[in-house]
């Protein structure tokens, strides 16, 4: 049976590349998509990516999306292109202020400092890339989450979204590839997409991974031979209270790795628990 898979990330190559995210975010997609899955990539439009060279076309309905961020009644707005050499569909969510000014860094400024802001505009990504769905005319099955950037997305999904017309029983996987410093998130960053933390989550600083744990329908880690992701997750209390939710696939190769063997394993995950 196949699914509908709402794929979010922050890194495509040749797009945006920083990590081994961004070839995964080719690979993986594709193989699910051979594999018979009806599969949608979203990702920022970032300023250097060129409209020209990769082909972004205007989508009518996808012009002026209306949601709620920070308090306030904002939009935004998406475009259409095909990731190069496959027909895997990739939504470029704009937003100047956000998304625009960014470097190939991504995440840093160019002078190697990590950006302040990160939890902000990945929350606006998230929430964001959620509003767009009805303006898809698709409602997908599964929204595919990739790491800190869209870990939101859970929450967000559950405690806004889940009740209105149009998005009810779609499940959340948040596949994690890393946790490190980025997955620091300030409380603010929650308030300003309308959502509540979990009781057990105190104090200014939130481990984003383990606010999203109890509204995740499953979280796949995603080990290297270097980087024993589920392990590092199984640290954190508020993500070991939920292991049951937990399950592990591998990279085999930090340099060269093999992501389809990757992708069938994620498929598997994928049938297993929603199929």
């Amino acid at each position: 049976m196949s699914l509908k898979l709402f794929y979010l990330t922050t890194e495509i190559k040749p797009f945006a590349n920083t990590s081994h995210l961004g070839q995964y975010s080719v690979d993986v997609p594709l193989a699910l998509q051979t594999m018979g899955h009806d599969v949608r990539t979203m990702i920022p439009k970032y300023g250097f990516v060129s409209e020209r060279k990769y082909i972004l076309r205007e989508v009518i309905r996808l012009r002026e999306i209306p949601f709620e961020y920070d308090g306030e009644d904002v939009m935004t707005s998406a475009k259409s292109a095909f990731i190069p050499k496959t027909r895997v569909q990739v939504y470029f969510l704009e937003n100047v202020k956000w998304f625009k000014g960014l470097s190939n860094l991504l995440y840093k400024a160019k002078n190697g400092r990590v950006l302040p802001d990160n939890d902000e505009r990945y929350a606006y990504f998230s929430k964001a890339a959620i509003a767009t769905l009805p303006h898809l005319f698709w409602k997908p099955d599964i929204l595919i989450c990739n790491d800190w950037q869209s870990a939101y997305v859970p929450l967000i999904y559950q405690q806004i979204y889940d009740s209105k017309e149009f998005y009810g029983d779609i499940k959340t996987v948040l596949t994690v590839h890393s946790v490190d410093e980025y997955s620091e998130f300030s409380r603010a960053a929650y308030d300003k997409v309308g959502v509540t933390l979990p009781d057990n989550v105190t104090g200014n600083k939130v481990n984003c991974y383990e606010a999203a744990a109890p509204f995740a329908d499953l979280i796949v880690a995603v080990n290297s031979p270097d980087n024993n992701v589920a392990e590092k997750l199984l640290a954190l209390p508020g993500v070991k209270a939920h292991k049951k939710k937990l399950v592990s696939i591998s990279i085999d190769d930090e340099e060269t790795p093999n992501f389809e063997a990757t992708a069938s394993a994620l498929n598997e995950e994928l049938t297993k628990h929603f199929v």
